[in-house]
């Protein structure tokens, strides 16, 4: 294990014991977490994107914010839905960001997840062509962002007013931001697809298939379909590999309060009349913790890891949360810090 982030999902709501009432909330104590983690040397500040919801959902803003106030911390996603966006002006977005966090960006793109909208993309001005489907309008949109980012013509000149016949690629462009895209693969299938496209593997507590083994033991075999499609593309570069964990250490009254009872075994059941598989939470002791990732074949196997944060309980908390798992569970798995 080469890098430990965190991964908010930002969710905020005005309930009991909500530390996170509002969307401003959200936003401001997900910069301050960034700087907190990058106090204690963790690798990286992911967030999720999520649409017609209280949850983080125009993440460039956030991300650029996050990057003003910090310095080294990796800034990610996890993941955008493409289906929403247009791919231009994302790569605009996205160029402008990583130069003001100075190359700092991972941005994990996919199809995206379950949403309360019917069709909410559709609201954005984005149908799915008739013939085509959800999941191949999110990797076309995919395929002009990456090829906007690595300086591909996206336009042609006005030779009224340049005296040339020419094209235009986007601007700025960021130098390096294209080998830092990732896709969210939830099936072995999709990681193959990864691997053939040059991007890098992201995987999270959920997978979109399953044939009855263990989360972990599932998802280890989707990282060997990436790793060894990746050596048959014939790329050069070594590809990174994530794994989304929910790991609650218990090492306060507090923490036993929220989360000590919880179902700790992997939940199966249908997603858009999907048989899926969803990994367990790790909660228990840290020493505990540390004896059972050591038989999770997904975390052993990937390069970095995504601690999703319970984030509607504060900075604090969690600030707290995550320098437990840096100090008494990272260094377990071959984590030596930043």
């Amino acid at each position: 294990m080469q890098r430990i982030g965190f991964l908010s999902f930002g969710h905020w709501q005005s309930v009991p014991g909500s530390q996170v009432r509002t969307a401003a909330d959200a936003l401001l104590q997900t910069v301050e977490l960034a700087e907190a983690a990058e106090e204690l040397g963790v690798d990286g500040a992911y967030v999720r994107v999520h649409h017609f919801a209280r949850q983080l959902s125009s993440p460039f803003p956030l991300l650029a914010a996050m990057a003003a106030r910090t310095s080294r911390i990796e800034l990610g996603t996890g993941v955008i839905d493409m289906r929403y966006e247009n791919p231009l002006y994302m790569a605009e977005e996205a160029a402008a960001t990583d130069l003001l966090s100075a190359g700092r960006l991972q941005l994990g793109v996919s199809r995206g997840s379950p949403s309360e909208a019917l069709r909410g993309y559709e609201s954005f001005g984005y149908p799915v062509p008739e013939g085509s489907s959800e999941a191949e309008e999110a990797r076309q949109r995919t395929a002009v962002f990456r090829a906007a980012i690595d300086r591909a013509p996206a336009a042609r000149t006005d030779p009224e007013r340049t005296g040339i016949s020419g094209t235009l690629a986007i601007t700025p462009q960021a130098p390096g931001l294209a080998e830092r895209i990732w896709w969210g693969s939830g099936t072995r299938e999709t990681a193959r697809w990864t691997a053939e496209q040059g991007m890098n593997l992201m995987s999270s507590t959920l997978l979109s298939e399953d044939t009855g083994v263990p989360f972990g033991d599932l998802q280890a075999e989707q990282i060997e379909i990436f790793r060894r499609a990746w050596v048959e593309a014939g790329w050069e570069r070594t590809p990174r590999v994530s794994v989304s964990r929910s790991i609650m250490p218990i090492t306060t009254e507090e923490d036993r309060r929220y989360f000590g009872g919880r179902p700790e075994d992997d939940q199966v059941g249908l997603l858009e009349g999907v048989r899926s598989r969803f990994g367990r939470s790790y909660t228990a002791e840290p020493d505990v913790i540390v004896a059972e990732l050591a038989t999770d074949a997904a975390v052993q196997a990937a390069d970095t890891l995504l601690v999703t944060v319970p984030n509607m309980l504060g900075v604090e908390y969690n600030a707290r949360l995550l320098g437990t798992i840096a100090r008494d569970i990272a260094p377990s798995l071959g984590w030596s810090g930043s």
